[in-house]
């Protein structure tokens, strides 16, 4: 697979206005948003001034309604790959299937996958392949 790189942390949040209020509170700037309809969540991406920034993530239903019972928590760490396809064929050959039989349109210029937190002692991974 290579090297990897962080992309961003992704936190969960019960309501945008939640979101919103975190951002101002630790003085963070939105930088772009957008809805992923798998996830069924809206993505709201803070700048990250030349770091790895936060992803906001606020489910619009589904079971990410009903993770950690809709508190705010760290949801999952993303990583940069190259070839989200040949991190997929890996994470297989090894008996870990991602999430997806395939990558899901991200909230940007990128498409995602995840590695199932039983597979990593409790972490959510992301992996993230840019499309630009």
């Amino acid at each position: 697979m290579g090297s990897v790189q962080l992309h961003h942390v992704g936190l969960l949040m019960p309501t945008e206005e939640a979101a919103l209020q975190f951002m101002k509170l630790i003085g963070l700037e939105e930088d772009h948003r957008g809805y992923v309809p798998e996830y069924k969540a809206l993505c709201i991406f803070a700048k990250g001034n030349g770091a790895s920034p936060v992803e906001l993530v606020i489910p619009q239903g589904g079971k990410l309604s009903e993770y950690k019972a809709g508190k705010p928590v760290i949801h999952h760490l993303a990583f940069a790959v190259e070839d989200i396809r040949a991190a997929q064929a890996e994470y297989a050959a090894k008996g870990m299937p991602l999430l997806d039989e395939k990558p899901v349109q991200g909230a940007g210029d990128f498409v995602v996958n995840f590695l199932k937190p039983r597979h990593t002692g409790g972490i959510l991974v992301e992996f993230v392949q840019s499309t630009r």
